[in-house]
């Protein structure tokens, strides 16, 4: 599992590391990792031309030292110092002992630059560039590829935000931890391909967020034992679609037969349509609790203004995905007051429209705007988006990293409740559910737009998460 940090939990793991090394060794694990990444990035170091974007903190240390190990390689290595009374001394005497110099035109080293390395601002850091730090930080995007020093200038190390000009970069060497910003759009989206160095730090066991990986979605994935039946495996209810939407229904329903429950019900008026697409699925007109008996509930894709369902599925002691048209129709006491989990799928407008506010709000600040959500409506919440989340009121919050952006399509959101209610009716809880439904999900879609990536539909993303599943247990 990857797990982030908040700056001050590094930031206290890094202090209680340095009062047991001697001073300055903590600086020097971090510049040999961001050395070997750089050089790597360069392939051939000897000749090449690297400019350091240096501020005043541990990060511009960081550039100078690393700076003075790739010029010792061969590297010409530049120095562009934005404060120089305030740039870190040692390591600027040992870049220049190296055989690298201050620049004295920053606009023409970088232009002939072969890797610029952002140093600028550190974890620490709030709010955007200044006006001399983003006009470098334009020039290097447009020059050279750029490695950024533990996180993109500019961006919001514990939530992800970005408030001003940030550092575009095409990799971030991270030290120690990673930091919740580079897991999170739109931070994320700056961040390029991360890359951890360990520098020895000791760190909490509970994370402020978490990434599952492989090996951890196949511990938490159901498997049919021998005496399994279907209805031991769990039985997922589907209230989906209705006459102007069948086609929600029928990929809500392709969903949750691929999703690890022994059986499906469906419940609605969409029944025909599922039944020429699925006949394994159980149907019944409704009402809810007059379908049989159900391990979890899915309410909401396509429904449209048919609302009557929601009370009928909220009084059920079983937990329930409510999606979609669904959200519309909640309140937080009506959620508070259920004994079973409740899990809500919103994206950023439908999580936007709960909360009061609007759309870029929401999709500025997603990390805050989940954890809102989940303590507001005392829920699990799945912020489905570019980078999906996965919240309750306490505890870690937990990032997709699987996701692509040809997920961006109709439907898809029908499909991925489906799959998550019914690992939810095949006993998992709400938070692993969600985040393990969410997985298979972008594996799925990664699958199905193949390796140059390509439009895909919402149908073919449930046809691939059989294919999904096996990636993750083989």
């Amino acid at each position: 599992m990857r797990t982030a940090y908040s700056v001050e939990t590094v930031r206290t793991a890094e202090r209680e590391l340095m009062a047991r090394l001697p001073e300055g060794a903590l600086m020097q694990r971090a510049a040999a990792g961001l050395a070997v990444a750089c050089g790597e990035l360069l392939g051939k170091v000897y000749g090449s031309r690297v400019v350091l974007l240096v501020g005043s903190g541990d990060n511009g240390g960081d550039a100078l030292y690393a700076g003075a190990r790739l010029a010792r390689r061969g590297a010409g290595v530049a120095a562009v110092l934005l404060s120089p009374e305030r740039a870190h001394q040692g390591g600027l005497a040992a870049l220049r002992a190296a055989g690298g110099r201050v620049s004295d035109d920053a606009p023409r080293d970088i232009g002939r630059a072969d890797l610029v390395v952002d140093g600028i601002v550190g974890i620490g850091g709030r709010g955007g560039l200044r006006p001399e730090a983003a006009q470098l930080a334009r020039a290097a995007w447009e020059s050279a590829p750029v490695v950024a020093v533990d996180l993109p200038s500019g961006v919001d190390a514990d939530s992800g935000e970005v408030h001003g000009d940030a550092v575009r970069a095409d990799a971030t060497v991270t030290f120690g931890a990673y930091k919740p910003g580079l897991l999170i759009d739109p931070a994320r989206d700056r961040a390029g391909a991360l890359r951890l160095v360990d520098i020895g730090l000791t760190l909490p066991q509970e994370a402020e967020l978490e990434a599952l990986q492989h090996e951890d979605v196949a511990e938490l994935l159901p498997r049919p034992a021998p005496e399994s039946d279907k209805y031991r495996r769990g039985v997922v209810g589907v209230v989906a679609g209705s006459a102007r939407y069948p086609g929600a229904a029928v990929l809500a329903v392709a969903g949750a037969l691929r999703g690890g429950a022994g059986a499906v019900r469906y419940v609605g008026p969409a029944a025909d349509a599922v039944l020429a697409r699925f006949p394994e699925t159980l149907v019944h007109p409704g009402p809810p609790d007059k379908a049989g008996r159900v391990q979890a509930w899915v309410i909401g894709p396509g429904i449209g203004d048919e609302a009557d369902a929601l009370e009928d599925v909220l009084a059920a002691d079983v937990p329930v995905l409510v999606d979609a048209d669904g959200l519309r129709f909640l309140t937080p006491e009506r959620v508070r007051a259920r004994r079973a989990e409740t899990l809500l799928t919103p994206h950023a407008g439908e999580a936007a429209a709960l909360l009061g506010r609007g759309r870029e709000e929401v999709e500025a600040a997603r990390l805050a705007s989940v954890r809102e959500l989940a303590a507001r409506y005392g829920a699990t919440v799945l912020l489905k988006g570019s980078t999906t989340l996965v919240a309750e009121a306490d505890g870690p919050v937990r990032v997709n990293p699987t996701g692509t952006g040809w997920l961006a399509t109709a439907g898809s959101g029908d499909v991925l409740s489906g799959v998550t209610g019914s690992l939810l009716a095949a006993g998992l809880p709400a938070r692993d559910a969600g985040s393990v439904g969410a997985y298979l999900h972008g594996l799925a879609a990664r699958r199905a737009a193949g390796p140059d990536g390509a439009p895909v539909l919402a149908s073919e993303v449930a046809a691939h998460l059989g294919a999904a599943w096996r990636d993750v247990t083989h």
